[in-house]
C-alpha cells in the first residue's frame, strides 16, 4: 500500500473473526472493533463475547458493543478515531447514512455470494440449499440498501456436489480474507475500480433458524439432501421418529425400487436408511438421537434395540 489505512473493523461470528485475522496478520492498523452485545449460549446460558470481540480482546483493540448504530453519541464515538475507512464482515447491524458518511475511504463489506444472488444474512447456507452449482465471494463498497453497493473484487468457484455448509464457509473465508486485503490495498494506491451490480438476478438470503431446517419429506429427494448438506453443521436439519427428534447430519439422493408414503423407511442397507420421498429417495447416514453423538446409521443398526427399523415412518 503506499499509504497505510486507518481500518475500523465491525463483525461478529467466526466468519467475521477470520477477516479481522487476515487484517491483523497484513499489519494494518485496526484501531477499533465493533460488534453484537455478548448473549447468552451454551448449556448454562453463560454470556459469552462473539469471535471478532475475543480475538479484538487479545490483541488489545478497542471494541464497542452497541444496539444501535443511528445515535448522535454513537457517531461521535465512532468518528474519534478518525479511521479512513469501515470494513463489514457478517455484522447484524444495517449502517445508517452518517454512518457510511463517516470515513473518507467510506465502508466496504465481504460478502459471501455472488451478488446480486443472495444478498441477506445467510448466503451461504441457501445457495447450497436452492441447488446452486457456483458461489464466491465479493468486496463491495456499501450504500444504503441492503448488500446493494458496487461490487470492487469478485472469486469464484464451484460448489462441490457433497460439499456441506461448513465446508463452504471455510473456502470462502480463505477467498475472502486474500480479496479483501487486494481490496483494501487497490483503496489506498487510489487504483480501486467498482461495478454496479445488476438489477436482474437478485434473490434474498434470508436468517437461518430452527425451524428452517425441519425435514419435510412430501419435497423431492434432491431438495432434501440439498437441505441437510446446507444446514451442517448448523442448525442441522431434524425430524420427527415417534415422540423423539433425529437430527440428520448427511444424506444422499438414492435409486430404490421399494416405495412407500413419503417420510416410511422403505429400505435397510448395511450403511443407509432409505427413506421414500415426495419424488425419489433420500438415504440417511450419518443420524443424531437426542442426548447422543452424531453417527453413522451403519453403527445405529449394528447396536442393540436399534431405533431404525423397516416400516417407521418419519414425520
Amino acid at each position: 500500500m503506499s499509504s497505510p489505512l486507518n481500518v475500523i473493523f465491525a463483525g461478529a461470528p467466526e466468519f467475521a473473526a477470520g477477516h479481522l485475522q487476515a487484517l491483523l496478520d497484513a499489519n494494518i492498523n485496526v484501531v477499533a472493533v465493533y460488534t453484537q452485545p455478548d448473549r447468552p449460549a451454551g448449556r448454562g446460558k453463560k454470556l459469552t463475547p462473539t469471535p471478532v470481540k475475543a480475538l479484538a480482546a487479545a490483541h488489545d483493540i478497542p471494541v464497542h458493543q452497541p444496539t444501535s448504530l443511528k445515535g448522535e453519541d454513537e457517531l461521535a464515538t465512532l468518528k474519534q478515531y478518525q479511521a479512513d475507512i469501515m470494513v463489514v464482515v457478517a455484522y447484524g447491524l444495517l449502517l445508517p447514512q452518517s454512518v457510511l458518511d463517516a470515513f473518507p475511504k467510506g465502508c466496504i463489506n465481504v460478502h459471501a455470494s455472488l451478488l446480486p444472488r443472495w444478498r441477506g444474512a445467510a448466503p451461504i447456507q441457501r445457495c447450497i440449499e436452492a441447488g446452486d452449482t457456483e458461489t464466491g465471494v465479493g468486496i463491495m463498497q456499501m450504500e444504503a440498501g441492503l448488500d446493494t453497493g458496487p461490487v470492487l473484487r469478485e472469486v469464484r468457484f464451484e460448489i462441490g456436489e457433497q460439499e456441506t455448509g461448513g465446508e463452504l464457509h471455510d473456502r470462502l473465508l480463505a477467498s475472502g480474507k486474500t480479496a479483501l486485503i487486494a481490496a483494501l490495498s487497490d483503496i489506498a494506491d487510489g487504483k480501486a475500480v467498482a461495478t454496479a451490480q445488476s438489477s436482474e438476478g437478485v434473490t434474498y438470503a434470508h436468517k437461518l433458524d430452527k425451524a428452517a431446517a425441519k425435514l419435510d419429506f412430501t419435497r423431492p429427494a434432491t431438495a432434501l439432501s440439498n437441505q441437510v448438506r446446507a444446514f451442517n453443521p448448523w442448525p442441522v436439519c431434524h425430524t420427527n421418529l415417534g415422540d423423539k427428534v433425529l437430527r440428520v447430519w448427511q444424506a444422499s439422493v438414492v435409486t430404490c425400487e421399494q416405495v412407500g408414503e413419503p417420510g416410511d423407511i422403505v429400505q435397510l442397507n448395511k450403511t443407509q436408511a432409505i427413506v421414500q420421498c415426495g419424488e425419489g429417495h433420500l438415504a440417511l447416514e450419518v443420524v443424531q438421537l437426542p442426548g447422543k453423538k452424531a453417527m453413522p446409521v451403519r453403527d445405529l443398526l449394528n447396536s442393540n434395540n436399534a431405533p431404525l427399523a423397516l416400516g417407521m415412518k418419519f414425520s
